[in-house]
């Protein structure tokens, strides 16, 4: 807290805005905090209340289940390249903005395909969409073109992430990855529920967090028309295809494989757009960065189960952990803590110094 009124302090001094505004955000600050600080005390006393169940005799409505990511089809990360269920990518650059600078995101890029958590009882879908994530970063560097810079190559993959959605490499840029991989321990809290019509397959879904789950999506739904240039080679998917890889026999799809990693094309969008998806089976897949080859065979699992893991329609509570039940709490506890505490008081000490501005006190 001490270090936001330096800051504020600081800030106001070396700009035009009027001496009263950082005190008067700070406050809003404190306020936003005591508010959050009961959000969190909230979640802590619901995850405590829901008892903990192994999967085989989990209830049906919310449920807590710990176990081990597993399933038949992976995916691979599109900057660590490595075999995952579910990733998420984000990318800051470093811009000018008035008179000052500041990390502006450009890209934030969600995928997974569907995976089960399992336990030593048996196996759970679970259907990631809305889920609030607490996930292992993976990867995390900062590059920059800079003379006085350490980092002044940008690897081959990261460039061709960039460029595939446009951001250049002359500013300042900051990259961070999250993964569920295979064999991960994860924590979940949502609602088991009958199975809506989820089909478990290797196609990439794009992951909708918070408000975005309110947008229709199918595991198992049509791709959009696209493209994908290889060169002078040009491949279209029309819309509509529901299973790209079915529809090209095994040499086809290991010569448009081949020459998808040879340009060092990682998106699993433009793989499915192709013909062929990064989350095929391991077994089927020859070569490449961090391929699954121990991953188990789809013949072992339910492709289509008759429940799922997912956000309840009536209990929005839906959150994936790779920290044990009780880290989650403790972490929960001593944040809340902190944020219903230092937020009154950086309330306080903000009106204070407001008074003082305006001579009332």
């Amino acid at each position: 807290m001490l270090l936001l009124l330096t800051f504020m302090a600081r800030s106001s001094s070396s700009s035009s805005a009027p001496p009263w505004l950082w005190p008067l955000a700070g406050a809003g600050v404190g306020l936003y905090l005591f508010y959050h600080g009961f959000r969190l005390l909230q979640r802590k006393r619901l995850i405590m209340d829901t008892p903990a169940s192994k999967v085989r005799s989990a209830a049906m409505g919310l449920v807590e289940v710990s176990g081990l990511a597993a399933g038949p089809y992976t995916m691979n990360a599109p900057i660590t390249g490595l075999p995952c269920f579910y990733y998420r990518t984000m990318v800051w650059q470093w811009k000018q903005q008035g008179k000052s600078s500041s990390w502006v995101k450009e890209v934030d890029e969600s995928l997974h395909v569907p995976f089960f958590l399992e336990d030593t009882t048996g196996r759970v879908l679970v259907n990631p969409q809305g889920a609030e994530m607490d996930i292992h970063r993976d990867f995390h560097d900062e590059f920059s073109n800079s003379v006085f810079s350490s980092n002044l190559e940008i690897p081959g993959n990261i460039t061709n992430f960039l460029l595939t959605h446009g951001i250049s490499t002359d500013k300042k840029i900051k990259v961070e990855e999250y993964c569920i991989k295979p064999k991960n321990a994860l924590f979940v809290l949502g609602t088991l529920a009958q199975n809506p019509g989820l089909t478990v397959s290797a196609v990439p879904v794009r992951t909708l967090l918070g408000v975005e789950h309110s947008v229709p999506f199918s595991l198992g739904g049509s791709l959009a028309a696209s493209s994908l240039s290889l060169g002078n080679n040009t491949i279209m998917r029309p819309t509509g295809d529901a299973s790209p890889a079915h529809s090209l026999n095994p040499a086809q799809q290991e010569k448009i494989s081949a020459a998808l990693m040879q340009a060092g094309i990682t998106n699993p969008a433009a793989w499915a757009a192709a013909g062929i998806s990064r989350g095929t089976p391991a077994t089927a897949v020859s070569g490449g960065a961090g391929s699954a080859a121990a991953a188990p065979a789809p013949e072992q699992f339910d492709l289509h189960p008759p429940t799922v893991l997912m956000k309840g329609a009536h209990e929005p509570a839906f959150f994936i952990s790779w920290r044990s039940q009780r880290d989650v709490v403790k972490s929960l506890g001593w944040k809340s803590a902190v944020m219903i505490w230092g937020g009154p008081a950086l309330t306080l000490v903000c009106v204070y110094i407001l008074a003082m501005e305006f001579g009332w006190a």
